[in-house]
Formats: structure tokens, sequence, C-alpha cells
């Protein structure tokens, strides 16, 4: 190979050294700003709050029990006309009052064995059910209940089928109000971090949106509900 040849190889040599030189720095420079890039940092924000609800449903259970079938329906009769004309009387209409179907238990063919007698042959669980719009006014009535009582009529309150409902139904109405709040929560905790890390927070690189969960604000005032949600967000950092 000739002078002139080598040094021609030797420039070109010298030349894919410098380039592969600089390349590999880009490469290394490119990824230490990715990794940087990478860097994040993911917190929660909390939205919580309080509103009534906005349905009532309010389950009236009796009972009566007789030996003939024909005075116990009577007795039935007789007790849900006393029933809902004490509802209307006090304000609840009447669109508002519904009555489900007896329950009527024959005793005696539900003897397995004993000499026993029942009192009664014949037993009758009825309900009258209140669904309304207006908390207070049930609410109200609700206090009055003995007055029932006093009529002779047995009332079935310890029942869990008598329990009383309260239902919120304004989920969609709050839920972009306590989303945004979730998530404003969520940056302050971030901002926080970041400045305490002498980061600088940047864009939302993933967020999630936990369920809202509804649930009486105490068990005595569950007419009152309380209405949660969680936000995940993360945020990316640099320096």
């Amino acid at each position: 190979m000739t002078t002139q040849s080598k040094s021609a190889a030797f420039i070109l040599g010298a030349f894919l050294c410098t380039g592969l030189i600089v390349l590999g720095m880009q490469i290394s420079h490119s990824v230490i700003e990715y990794r940087q890039f990478e860097r994040s940092v993911t917190v929660k924000g909390l939205s919580e709050q309080e509103y009534p609800a906005d349905i009532v449903i309010w389950p009236i259970q009796y009972t009566v029990a007789d030996n003939s079938l024909e005075a116990l329906y009577d007795a039935i009769e007789s007790n849900t006309t006393l029933i809902s004309d004490f509802l209307q009387q006090r304000g609840i209409a009447a669109s508002d009052i519904s009555v489900s179907a007896t329950a009527i238990t024959d005793k005696s063919a539900q003897q397995y064995g004993g000499n026993a007698t029942p009192a009664f042959r014949f037993t009758a669980a009825q309900t009258v059910t209140v669904y309304s719009r207006d908390i207070d006014l049930v609410r109200s009535v609700m206090g009055q209940l003995t007055e029932l009582g006093k009529k002779g009529i047995v009332l079935n309150q310890n029942n869990y089928q008598a329990n009383v409902e309260y239902i919120f139904t304004r989920l969609n109405d709050v839920k972009p109000a306590m989303i945004e709040e979730a998530t404003r929560k969520a940056r302050e905790v971030a901002e926080k971090f970041a400045k305490d890390s002498n980061s600088v927070l940047g864009k939302i690189k993933r967020a999630s949106q936990g369920q809202f969960s509804i649930s009486a604000r105490d068990r005595n005032n569950p007419h009152i509900k309380k209405l949660r949600v969680v936000s995940t967000v993360e945020y990316y950092l640099s320096d």
C-alpha cells in the first residue's frame, strides 16, 4: 500500500472514530434526559361532601292474628285504611302511599309434632310504604307513629324489612365539581412534594378516578349523605 493510501485510510478511520464518539455522547445525553423526563410522583386527592338525600322510602309493617280467615282480612283492611288516613291527614299525598300483598300464615299447617296449640291459627303481615321526595315532612310524621299503636295496630318496627331507606339520586349533578376538587387537591400535594425535593412539577403522566361512595353521615342522620371520591394522579418531575 502506498504512503498516500495509508494516509487516506488513517484519515477515514479518524473520522469514523470521531463520529462514533460524538454519536455515543449524543445517545448518552439523550438517555440521561429521557430518564430525567421519566421521573414522576404519584399522589392522591380526596373530595368529600355532604348532601341531603332526596328520596325517602318508609315501610310501615304491621301484623294481625285471628282464628277466622274472614275476620283476619277485615282487620287487615281496617288497619290499612287507618294507616293511609293517618298519613294523608298529615300531608302525605295518596300517590306516595302503596300497599304490598298480604303475607298470611296458617300456623296449624306448620306444626311438625307436639301438642302445642297456637293462640291464633292465622297471622298476617302487611306493609304500607311511603315513597316521597318530601323528606322533612315524612320525618316529622315518623315521630307521630305511636298514635297508630294507640289505635290497636301492632307495628313491626324492629323488622329489617321495615327499615327506612334514604336515597341520593343527584350524583351526576355533583360529580364534576367533586372530581375537580379531588384533582386540585392531588396537584397541591404534588406541588408540595416537588418543592420539598427541589424539583419542578410537570404535566400529568396518567390519572385515574376511584369509585364514588355514598353513605349515611352517621347513625342518627341517615338522611344526610356523605359522598366521597379519590383521584390518583401521576405527574412528571424535572430538575
